[in-house]
């Protein structure tokens, strides 16, 4: 487990995104994929976000993260979405619709390596100090 900190915690929260195209078009190619990752991780380290994986498929994204505890899973996805939607349709424009870029929808995981006895087992300890 890599415990990352801020100012004021302590925290490993891990999350898991997935969001396609609007209509799952096949639009994430070439010259597309090179510049939408490179958004993401510039995106990831203006907000101190840290990439810990990153897929980009013709049709679908998958980012896996961790991300400080001050902002939440949607908030997260609204960053990385809306960044990239604007910055890649500047650059590409006919990515541009009346719709949008990126579907409204999104999945989101979280994902950690501690189990609940770790957790009862650090609150019991906590209780003993």
């Amino acid at each position: 487990m890599q415990l990352r900190k801020t100012r004021w915690s302590l925290y490993n929260l891990n999350y898991h995104f997935v969001w396609i195209p609007k209509y799952r078009r096949r639009v994430l190619v070439e010259d597309v994929t090179e510049e939408l990752e490179k958004l993401i991780f510039e995106i990831g380290k203006k907000h101190e976000i840290e990439v810990l994986s990153l897929s980009v498929q013709p049709d679908h994204i998958h980012l896996f993260v961790s991300a400080p505890p001050r902002l939440s899973p949607a908030q997260i996805a609204n960053l990385f979405k809306g960044v990239s939607s604007k910055k890649l349709m500047e650059k590409f424009p006919y990515l541009r619709t009346k719709e949008g870029l990126w579907s409204r929808t999104y999945y989101v995981g979280s994902a950690g390596t501690v189990s609940e006895e770790t957790i009862r087992r650090y609150i019991e300890e906590c209780q003993d100090m």
